[in-house]
């Protein structure tokens, strides 16, 4: 008979993993989703014929094998798109209107122009930030001069790296820190930057720093080619799926079908049941209340390891337990808005549709208000807006914990707050709102503090199962990007088809110091 899998979770690490044995293995794949959708925090939703994708998910990696398989369900489009067809000139609107065919150019990713920038005082700021004639008109000449010098302070006195707020002041100084880093980093996690770890830091900006933001100035100015190690932060395009993220796993789902995998949806898992070094069997209730239980040859999982811990019940020492209850995490919460127009003017050197500004993501650093990020879904892939020449599609979004003021909120309460923060900055007038939803996330961002601090406990605890292995952001809790979720299926899958007896290749992705990108 065939060794069965069960996969816990739909998400990219888990999506990947059922892939990956179907491929290359006899071993036959169960995936386990509670949810009635593929993708996790990648999947796109459909509002009315707009799109909105949940996190922003660029598609960029240093790694070869992941960006090969992305492209292996999604191919690059070479025909033009409905922007590159409204932005030509009329001698090639004709030929291009020609070459592009929606019906036969629908499964491809697209290369999309990266551009992101703060919000700050009702202006704009480069992300990374940059050391522009712009920045200094924007801040001031005295600002500026006492970022300059707060910054050669911190070249002199380094921290020690104990928090993430000594992180951000050895690489940028503190006045720099301050202005552009602390506000939005405490919206994200809702705490001080000094009672997170420096491990974060490590994990998300490690590359980002004045002198890599000085590097990459002289590149530019000097044509010199960046290569692979290109800080994530700092590159100027990204691949795409035409119908957002949810379009590449929704495809990996139907391979994966059509390849005789199972995946199963609503479900809830009720018991882990262990037996020496080994799991056993995985117990759970699908929507209907019907109660099944399969007995796996091999677990991979991708659920919060908080709730896995509490599955496998009496297997778990009081310690382990203890540790794994206090973890923490930060929800999400995003409001779609269609609206006529944009109050914001495009005052960039980058060509436009109807002159929107050319952000994929604006990040919101105004004290007065609790919104985190606006994405403008027309320049994320002009497939994701319904009337992609008449209206502009923004996601708002906002990170909370679940039982605070802003999870529990309901939806049309939430939704005027989040618009009434959208036209007290002056993004846009109240009587160009077209229409509006909203959508959650539960376990979005593994978090950095509570427990975390004792993590290699849980650690040593589950890598003592031989047929358990911990794949994707939150199976690991470690804050991963989607290609490090996929490289942590794929490793595993690895591990299993060589009969490796080590399971530290799957925790060392995402440790290179090099690698970095941005909140997501």
């Amino acid at each position: 008979m065939k060794k069965t899998a069960v996969i816990i979770g739909a998400g990219p690490a888990g999506l990947t993993a059922a892939y990956e044995f179907l491929e290359r293995t006899d071993i036959h794949p169960v995936v386990l989703e509670k949810n009635d959708f593929v993708g996790g925090i990648s999947a796109t939703h459909n509002y009315k014929n707009n799109r909105i994708d949940l996190g922003g998910h660029r598609f960029f990696t240093k790694s070869d094998r992941v960006m090969k398989w992305w492209l292996n369900f999604l191919p690059l489009q070479t025909a033009p798109s409905k922007d590159d067809i409204l932005l030509s000139d009329e001698n090639n609107k004709a030929h291009n209107t020609a070459m592009y065919d929606p019906e036969k150019n629908d499964n491809v990713m697209l290369q999309r122009r990266r551009i992101s920038r703060i919000y700050y005082n009702k202006k704009f700021f480069d992300y990374p930030v940059s050391l522009s004639l712009n920045t200094v008109l924007g801040l001031g000449i005295l600002r500026m001069i006492l970022i300059v010098l707060s910054y050669f302070k911190a070249l002199v006195f380094k921290r020690n790296e104990k928090s993430l707020e000594d992180f951000f002041v050895n690489r940028f100084g503190y006045k720099l820190y301050e202005t552009f880093f602390k506000d939005y980093t405490e919206k994200l996690w809702g705490i001080k930057c000094a009672d997170i770890s420096a491990e974060w830091g490590a994990q998300r900006v490690k590359g980002i720093s004045i002198l890599a933001i000085v590097k990459d100035i002289f590149q530019k100015i000097f044509k010199i080619k960046k290569g692979k190690n290109i800080e994530t932060s700092l590159i100027d395009s990204f691949y795409y799926p035409k119908f957002g993220p949810g379009h590449l796993w929704q495809t990996v789902a139907d391979k994966i079908k059509e390849k005789g995998g199972d995946i199963l949806f609503n479900i809830k898992i009720t018991d882990v049941v262990c037996e020496g070094n080994l799991v056993k069997k995985i117990c759970w209730e699908n929507d209907n209340g019907e109660k099944k239980e399969i007995e796996p040859d091999y677990v991979l999982s991708s659920m919060p390891v908080k709730y896995l811990i509490k599955l496998m019940k009496n297997s778990v020492s009081d310690e382990v337990k203890n540790i794994a209850d206090g973890l923490a995490y930060r929800d999400f919460r995003t409001v779609g808005v269609l609206v006529n127009k944009l109050k914001l003017k495009n005052k960039t050197k980058y060509k436009t549709v109807n002159g929107i500004v050319p952000d994929t993501w604006i990040y919101v650093q105004e004290k007065n208000v609790k919104m985190g990020r606006i994405q403008v879904f027309n320049n994320w892939s002009p497939y994701m807006v319904n009337d992609f020449e008449n209206t502009v599609w923004l996601g708002l979004e906002y990170f909370c914990s679940q039982g605070d003021e802003i999870w529990d909120a309901k939806d049309k309460d939430f939704i005027d707050f989040a618009v009434g923060e959208l036209v007290k900055m002056g993004v846009v007038d109240i009587e160009d709102v077209l229409d509006t939803c909203s959508y959650k996330v539960e376990k979005a961002y593994p978090a950095y503090f509570g427990s975390y601090d004792k993590f290699e406990k849980i650690r040593e605890f589950v890598d003592g199962f031989d047929n358990l292995f911990l794949i994707g952001r939150n199976g690991m809790h470690k804050y991963n990007n989607m290609d490090h979720s996929v490289l942590t299926a794929m490793t595993a899958v690895d591990n299993i088809v060589s009969k490796a007896n080590s399971k530290d290749n799957i925790w060392q992705v995402n440790t290179e110091k090099e690698y970095h990108e941005e909140k997501k």
